[in-house]
């Protein structure tokens, strides 16, 4: 550890409104009584079967994401060599008042996984992928959380099978995807990641390992899914695997306006031609036009020619169409080629305040153009652009994954690359168009970068905020787990000033 004594300067948005504020973070001194705490416990009580680290280098490396917006910094990080490390952390974090957040990749954009003087828990290190298996459920496969769905994908596939849903960015982890709930490309008919878990496996707040489904412990199991990591910690998963295609035929069509493509995406769903299914809108390249895509596939298992024309009756213009046959895991890992370019141009690793949406059908062309008004080429930053994709919300089946309460919903979903003078300003943008997709009953995907009061959260959950208050209570009474998020900040609050009582559900 350095032996200066003065104070880490620690960035975050923590009011309504995205005002970036500056608060000191924990001196030398301090850190070395933190470290004394933890080195008791390891020494005297439990000797970890990974690493509990304290060290300057390894608190550094866990106090930044992929947001590059939010910078917590932890007094340990322990990377568990087995599932008794967690519940250990657990013993150790509330036992000294700390809090707990799982990192899997460290892909959030808004220290979600992050915690200031608390323990982070690397989950990296378990990601032990078993083989492809049959049971009463169908054919599936278990991992360990810290696995990415990369590894999951090759594992399958060797076996002739596939997740039902990919995220397009396959070096996510399988735990953080999980309690985020994560949309993928055929999220439209087969709902989220979470909705294709089949069996959880967990350590709890309060330090239980406990198995959950949707015949067992259902109601942790629907509080774990898409619960923002607010009750417990996923430690394994069992996933729903589907026979994986021959070759996939991608269709990527430029239209004249917005509207065109909302139609023609709800023709496409409703009638079931597609498999993956997403469009976007980008900024022109002179910056005073907007460009229109409809970017989707069909995955192909057998040769037939007497299929109906995937392109019927679309009002795309047919000649600027770019239509290509791909094997299925060069299509499934598409997104190498944007990273390798977002790390060429520098974008990958500037600030990314990106702001995640669903509208329901009848706001969506108005309140999608409203926000392209108001944004421009320089808004949207270099490699920017608006993702607009449908799917049916009565798809989805993780209950706290909230959605518009419309049959059909359209994503609005901004990647907007920032510069460090920029970032504030953006994040303050978000809150505003995210108020304004609320208030017209729409709802928030919560890996974005917006600040959000425990009130917010509330109103997000809305039908559900019982449930997952109930479950805070029953599975985390000492609120120890995620603070990123804030959603249950209020009871820190209540804690410190000694007005909180936990009572019994």
């Amino acid at each position: 550890m350095s032996q200066s004594t003065s104070a880490t300067r620690v960035t975050t948005w923590s009011s309504c409104d995205g005002t970036e504020t500056i608060r000191a973070g924990r001196t030398t001194s301090e850190r070395k009584n933190d470290i004394l705490t933890a080195n008791k416990f390891t020494s005297d009580s439990h000797r970890f079967d990974g690493q509990l680290l304290t060290d300057e280098i390894s608190c550094e490396e866990a106090s930044v994401d992929f947001g590059h917006l939010v910078k917590k910094s932890p007094r340990s990080v322990l990377y568990p060599g087995s599932v008794q490390d967690i519940v250990d952390a657990m013993e150790l974090a509330s036992s000294n008042g700390m809090k707990v957040a799982g990192q899997g990749r460290r892909h959030s954009v808004f220290g979600r996984s992050q915690t200031e003087d608390g323990i982070v828990i690397d989950m990296s290190g378990l990601a032990q992928v078993y083989d492809v298996t049959q049971s009463d459920r169908g054919t599936e496969i278990t991992v360990e959380a810290g696995a990415t769905w990369r590894d999951v994908f090759t594992a399958s596939l060797t076996r002739g099978f596939t997740p039902p849903v990919l995220p397009e960015y396959l070096d996510l982890s399988v735990g953080g995807t999980i309690i985020a709930g994560g949309i993928g490309g055929t999220s439209w008919r087969n709902g989220t990641i979470a909705d294709n878990a089949l069996e959880l496996r967990v350590v709890t707040g309060d330090g239980r390992r406990m198995s959950c489904s949707r015949e067992v412990n259902a109601d942790l199991f629907d509080v774990v899914r898409a619960g923002l990591g607010q009750v417990a910690i996923v430690v394994q998963a069992t996933l729903r695997l589907v026979p994986a295609p021959l070759y996939v035929r991608r269709y990527q069509l430029m239209y004249p306006d917005l509207s065109t493509i909302i139609t023609d995406q709800r023709l496409l769903i409703q009638q079931g031609r597609w498999d993956y299914l997403q469009g976007a809108v980008t900024p022109h390249i002179d910056g005073d036009a907007w460009l229109h895509t409809i970017d989707g596939s069909l995955l192909v298992y057998i040769e037939d020619d007497n299929v109906h024309d995937p392109l019927d009756e679309l009002s795309d213009d047919r000649a600027r169409a770019t239509i290509t046959s791909k094997d299925y895991p060069t299509y499934a890992k598409r997104f190498d080629s944007l990273e390798a370019s977002l790390r060429q141009t520098g974008n990958w690793d500037s600030p990314h305040p990106w702001l995640f949406t669903f509208l329901g059908q009848a706001s969506a062309r108005n309140t999608i153009e409203d926000t392209m008004s108001e944004l421009s080429a320089e808004d949207l930053g270099e490699d920017g652009r608006i993702a607009v994709s449908p799917l049916f919300t009565n798809a989805i089946s993780s209950p706290l994954f909230r959605m518009p309460s419309e049959n059909i919903a359209y994503t609005m979903n901004l990647f907007r690359y920032a510069t460090p003078q920029t970032a504030s300003e953006m994040v303050s943008g978000n809150r505003r168009i995210y108020e304004h997709v609320r208030s017209l009953g729409g709802t928030l995907n919560p890996v974005s970068a917006l600040p959000m009061t425990s009130e917010d959260w509330e109103m997000h959950f809305g039908a559900e905020w019982e449930r997952i208050a109930t479950a805070k209570k029953k599975y985390d009474p000492n609120n120890v787990l995620t603070p990123g998020y804030e959603v249950f900040e209020h009871i820190a609050k209540l804690k410190e000033t000694g007005r909180f009582v936990h009572r019994d559900c």
